[in-house]
Formats: C-alpha cells, structure tokens, sequence
C-alpha cells in the first residue's frame, strides 16, 4: 500500500499551524486560546515553536537540553475541531491521477498538520456505502500525534462508490458538528444539485471554511476530438457528441465560467476557495498554494 504523504513531507508539514479566525469553543484541552474566562497556569503539554509565536512562551531549559524550541501549552488552552469532507463519489475516480488519490493526500496532510498541532480530526467520507461505515468510524475525533499512523491508513483504505449528494452531506455534518473550527471540502464540486445550500450551512457555524475544488488536467484541457460517447460515472446516462476544436473552446470557456461562480460564490461568503488540478505536485499545492490560500502558516 503506498503512503500518502513521503516521510520528508511530514517533517516539513510538522512545521506548519492551521490559522484559525475564531477561537475555539471547545471543552477539550488543545493548543487553542478558548473564549473562558479565567487564566489557569496549570501545564497541559508542549508544541513545536513556529515563527510568530510568543517567544515569552519558549521552554528555554528544554532548548538548552535538547537544543531545539517547544512553546509550553497551558489548561486554558483548548483543541481546535477539524472536518475535513472527503468527496468519495464516482466521478472522483476520473484522471490519470485521480481527484480521490489527491483529494487523500490533502486530507492527510490537513489531518497531520492538526494532530500536530494537538486539534481534533474527522474526515467525513462521501457517500458512504455499508463496507466502508467502521472504517469511517476509526477517522471520526482522532486525536494526537501517535494516532497520525493509524489515521493515515484509515485514509488508505478508503473507497469510491457510489453518488454523492454534497447539499445534503454538508447540511447534517453542519448540525452534526456544532462546535465551531475549521471546516475543509475536498470535491470536484460537480453536483447536479449544487453546492449552494451546503456550504450556506457550513458558514452559519462560524467555522473557518475552506472549499478545495479538484478536477482533473483531462477535464480542464481535454485533447481527445471526434464522435464520443459520454458516460456520467455517477448516474450512468449516456450522450454521443461530436468533439471538434470548436466545441473543444466552448467547453474550456464553460468550465472556467463554472469554477468562477463558484469563486465567486466562496468569497462573498467568507469561503476560502482554492482550484487544484490532480496531477499537481502534493508538495507544491501544500507548502505552496495552501499556504497563500489561507490554511496555515
């Protein structure tokens, strides 16, 4: 079974720490300043030293041990809930490198940078046929660094099957997960409902959310010509077309217009919105786009 992420790309995420508008609300211990009152000094653990960080913090008789900085964490402190949707329909299938194999990859690394940074992970795979529930179950409130093995494998084992109803699974995982946190979609977005209602729901908890938009290089830049037979994945409807260079701009003209309304639709809602192609280098779309992208710092 390959890994999803190489072991140099975790040292490298290992570095990183999610940015969070809100503070969190949670009742759990974590690295995040919670919104209670009061002011316990009570140690709770350490974390990595990021640039940025408060330096007041820095245990410097652990640095002059082990010559490297950890910042102290302290009880009044809290976790940071983490949902990341996995969109696992038919059509993430598509691609010489499939939108489901980078869609995995991107919820690894969000799901290590997390457990690094002691927050709480769940990945909410879509849809979900009945083998794959329990495995579903083991990726739900993952906790700590010494789970990022587990999780990763987890991860590995999922499957594509099926069509996903994006409103309706991001409307229940809205109600279901009430705590406010980050909030990441990882989807083609190809749904033939939209995705308008559901992300409306996700931006009425006051999470941070992020919309990552995946498609293959064969949907942005097609280069087979001549009479096709198109199949939906999904739904398995058939239409025969004839494919020329003319059809060929229209339809690159089309699907540019309809990631742009989806932009457009992210950022008037305070939705961070990031298009990414399958085959994209993972190292450059983390450390990269997702950095200017507003995930983490």
């Amino acid at each position: 079974m390959e890994t999803l992420i190489s072991n140099d790309l975790m040292k490298r995420l290992e570095q990183l720490q999610l940015l969070a508008q809100r503070r969190s609300k949670s009742s759990s211990k974590g690295e995040r300043r919670s919104r209670a009152r009061g002011y316990s000094v009570e140690f709770a653990d350490y974390r990595n030293y990021v640039p940025g960080d408060d330096l007041r913090r820095i245990d410097w008789n652990l640095f002059g041990r082990l010559g490297r900085l950890f910042l102290k964490l302290y009880e009044e402190e809290r976790e940071l809930p983490v949902i990341i949707y996995l969109d696992a329909s038919e059509s993430m299938l598509f691609g010489e490198v499939t939108k489901f194999d980078f869609a995995r990859q991107v919820a690894a690394a969000i799901g290590y940078v997390s457990l690094c940074g002691f927050d709480r992970v769940t990945v909410e795979p879509f849809p979900l046929v009945d083998s794959q529930k329990s495995l579903a179950g083991e990726l739900r409130s993952v906790r700590g660094r010494h789970s990022s093995i587990r999780f990763f494998d987890n991860l590995n084992q999922l499957k594509v099957g099926g069509a996903g109803d994006l409103n309706q699974v991001l409307r229940l995982g809205s109600i279901k997960h009430r705590d406010p946190g980050i909030v990441v979609v990882l989807s083609d977005f190809l749904n033939l409902d939209g995705y308008e209602a559901g992300l409306r729901s996700l931006t009425n908890r006051g999470s941070d959310v992020h919309a990552v938009q995946i498609l293959a290089k064969e949907e942005l830049e097609p280069s087979t010509y001549g009479d096709l037979k198109l199949i939906d994945s999904e739904t398995g409807a058939e239409q025969e077309v004839t494919f020329g260079k003319y059809r060929l701009k229209t339809y690159q003209m089309t699907v540019h217009k309809y990631c742009q309304r989806l932009r457009d639709f992210c950022q008037a809602r305070g939705i961070h919105y990031q298009l990414a192609q399958s085959n994209t280098p993972i190292d450059d779309f983390l450390l990269k786009a997702m950095r200017t992208g507003g995930m983490w710092r």
